[in-house]
């Protein structure tokens, strides 16, 4: 069965493979991601805190819409990525799930630290 995707998604994992509230951590090419499912939400974003720039999202746990980073507590929206202030931090990825599994357009970021 061929499937057809906007440009540029790629096969990220099943469904079945996520347990709720835990993120789990993969690579798309050589970006670093999480993922969550969160009351049959699946949430799709970069792995890497922008706060000590270290790859442990995956690793938060999920309260009240909000992944929060394992290391020093900073909280992101699940939906968009942000800071509770609203400050950028999180890139969020598009996803599809087709037929249980989830693709999702995940871009390499550029980053300028």
């Amino acid at each position: 069965m061929k499937i057809n995707l906007p440009d540029g998604y790629k096969k990220i994992c099943a469904v079945a493979e996520l347990k709720h509230k835990e993120g789990k951590r993969l690579f798309v090419g050589d970006v670093d991601v999480a993922v969550y499912k969160v009351n049959d939400e699946i949430h799709v974003m970069s792995n890497v805190c922008p706060h000590q720039h270290a790859a442990l999202i995956h690793d938060g746990f999920v309260e009240e819409g909000h992944v929060v980073c394992p290391a020093h507590g900073w909280q992101f929206n699940l939906k968009t990525g942000k800071l509770p202030t609203g400050g950028a931090g999180l890139k969020i990825y598009p996803h599809e799930i087709i037929d249980g599994v989830i693709f999702a357009k995940v871009e390499k970021n550029e980053l300028d630290w």
